[in-house]
């Protein structure tokens, strides 16, 4: 009479443990990426964040500058930065009475965007980046 064996052999083992590390090698880079672009996120909806309390201050001031405008004042020298929400992007402008330019630069595990990397936006709505994809991609 044989006797059965239960459980599993070694080779089985090894055989999921590779096919295991084969799947997570593919996947992980493609959800790195998914992770990336869903940050980008952050990036625009500080620029518009800022933009629109610019706007405000033009309305109420008659210029973006104005020394009663405290996101101005947080945006330009000496403070010139402000962190986005999770701190993923550094928002910073370059403001004058008539017009601005907001830029939005990677931080921490952002800084990987080769695609879009560094968001821009003037007073006119005008969008651009400083990567290798176009503003339509990245906006």
């Amino acid at each position: 009479m044989r006797r059965r064996h239960a459980g599993v052999s070694l080779i089985e083992l090894m055989v999921v443990v590779i096919i295991m590390g084969l799947l997570a090698g593919i996947g992980y880079p493609s959800y790195r990426q998914q992770v990336i672009r869903g940050n980008r996120t952050e990036a625009k909806a500080s620029l518009m964040q800022a933009a629109q309390g610019l706007e405000k201050c033009f309305t109420r001031f008659g210029a973006y500058n104005n020394g009663g405008c405290a996101i101005a004042t947080n945006l330009t020298p000496p403070n010139s930065i402000v962190s986005s929400g999770d701190g993923l992007y550094r928002v910073s402008g370059e403001i004058d009475g008539a017009s601005f330019t907001l830029r939005a630069v990677p931080q921490q595990g952002q800084v990987s965007d080769v695609a879009c990397g560094t968001f821009t936006l003037t007073q006119s709505g005008q969008r651009g980046v400083e990567g290798t994809s176009g503003a339509q991609l990245c906006w």
